[in-house]
């Protein structure tokens, strides 16, 4: 292109795709600039700021999904973010190894979880998790959004594989502050972004409010919470169910208990992770929570370090152990699940599968949706112009029960970092 210099953003225009617009596919083109690593409104950049695309690529009908988001995740490539390493440098090597795995699933933005821990477990891992945008590049993978903490302000009934010993009571936000450190809770450089809790727990629900005053999303789980004091936590400010139906009170008919609330007004229902990897849920029980809230389904994964590994017993960072038979995680010695070990998009093909929804509604769960749940609305999730250029190009490929989406490109703030050339064609402009 005459009078370009090296200043000029690097511009990529995909053509011949499908993408999300709400519940449907369109076929639309999309503009991307790796300088900003932005998505461009198309016709403003043709016709308004005369750019011409330095790179077209034609995806052959193929989907182009905004990256993946999974707000659960334990850990993977056999790092647990739960276990501390003898340096913070160690610890952070692991993080990159997990950034670029979790890459290759078409995962570009997620929350490292930490599970109910000591303080002093906290206090050293925490500074590595929160959000990473400021300090990211593109072929580091996976960015972190901030960390989510589940526990150990929880209920000891039903603790899952969380260790009781650890397990403890706030009466107020300064044993929060106590716990996880205060640097890691509030202000500008926060490590925490969503925090599980069990409501009924201490004084939980009148903590509520100092939490989400902070800009952390407060979660329900691992609780035996009524339906009323479930309640009593959403009117709190609780906008989040972790792993809806586990480890938690079950429903009844008499007392509904926190799957009640999907029950309520539009404006009154929080969102709700749901962990579709044939495990935990039955897909029955997958189906009858989205009839019941669409809108507020978010796949997670709940996964562990021990992706990607081989079947085998391993210790888990509690002192106990762990068996892995395929996607199956369970405490060894009991049937107790103790997390997954499917990808995301594993999840949102189940999800397609049991509940109907349409491929777009799917994608939705694990973009658009934990957007919303962060406050990221048109940052994440999104393929509107001016959102980060995080993507994913997607396949349907044959499956007796129905196409299954496979995950081709992965493109990082509009680079490509992640290409399994399955036909993918891309021509270079002159």
């Amino acid at each position: 292109m005459p009078g370009k210099t090296t200043s000029t953003p690097r511009i990529t225009k995909f053509t011949n795709c499908r993408i999300v617009k709400g519940s449907e596919l369109v076929e639309q083109d999309v503009w991307i600039d790796s300088l900003s690593g932005k998505i461009l409104k198309d016709q403003e950049a043709f016709y308004g700021l005369h750019l011409s695309p330095d790179e077209v690529i034609d995806l052959g009908g193929r989907i182009l999904a905004p990256g993946l988001i999974d707000v659960q995740l334990n850990g993977a490539q056999g790092f647990d973010f739960s276990v501390p390493q003898a340096s913070k440098e160690e610890y952070d090597e692991g993080l990159r190894l997990v950034n670029k795995g979790l890459a290759r699933t078409g995962v570009t933005s997620y929350l490292p979880t930490v599970v109910s821990s000591t303080p002093e477990v906290y206090w050293k891992v925490l500074p590595s998790l929160g959000p990473s945008s400021s300090r990211h590049r593109p072929e580091d993978g996976a960015e972190s959004l901030g960390a989510h903490i589940e526990g150990p302000f929880i209920n000891p009934n039903r603790n899952g594989i969380h260790k009781t010993e650890v397990l403890r009571a706030a009466r107020n936000f300064e044993d929060l502050e106590e716990c996880y450190g205060k640097d890691n809770l509030i202000g500008s450089l926060k490590s925490v972004k969503m925090i599980t809790v069990a409501p009924e727990v201490g004084n939980m629900i009148s903590t509520i409010p100092s939490l989400t005053s902070a800009g952390i999303v407060c979660s329900i789980g691992h609780s035996d919470a009524t339906y009323e004091q479930a309640l009593s936590a959403t009117t709190a400010g609780a906008t989040m169910v972790t792993h809806l139906f586990n480890a938690m009170r079950p429903f009844y008919h008499r007392n509904p208990g926190i799957f009640g609330l999907l029950g309520q007004s539009e404006h009154c229902r929080p969102f709700y992770g749901i962990i579709a990897d044939g495990i935990h849920l039955h897909p029955t029980s997958i189906k009858i929570a989205y009839n019941a809230h669409p809108d507020g389904l978010v796949l997670v994964t709940d996964a562990m370090k021990l992706c990607g590994l081989p079947d085998g017993v391993y210790d888990w960072t509690n002192g106990e152990r762990i068996v892995k038979t395929g996607a199956r995680l369970t405490l060894e010695g009991s049937d107790k699940i103790a997390g997954s070990s499917a990808t995301l998009i594993e999840c949102i093909n189940n999800f397609r599968r049991w509940s109907g929804a349409s491929i777009a509604d799917a994608i939705n769960a694990a973009t658009a949706t934990p957007a919303r749940l962060l406050g990221l609305q048109g940052v994440k999730g999104s393929l509107d112009s001016g959102a980060d250029a995080d993507l994913v190009v997607l396949s349907e490929e044959d499956d007796p029960y129905s196409p299954t989406l496979t995950v081709c490109q992965v493109w990082k703030r509009g680079v490509k970092i992640h290409d399994t050339d399955k036909g993918v064609t891309s021509m270079t402009t002159v």
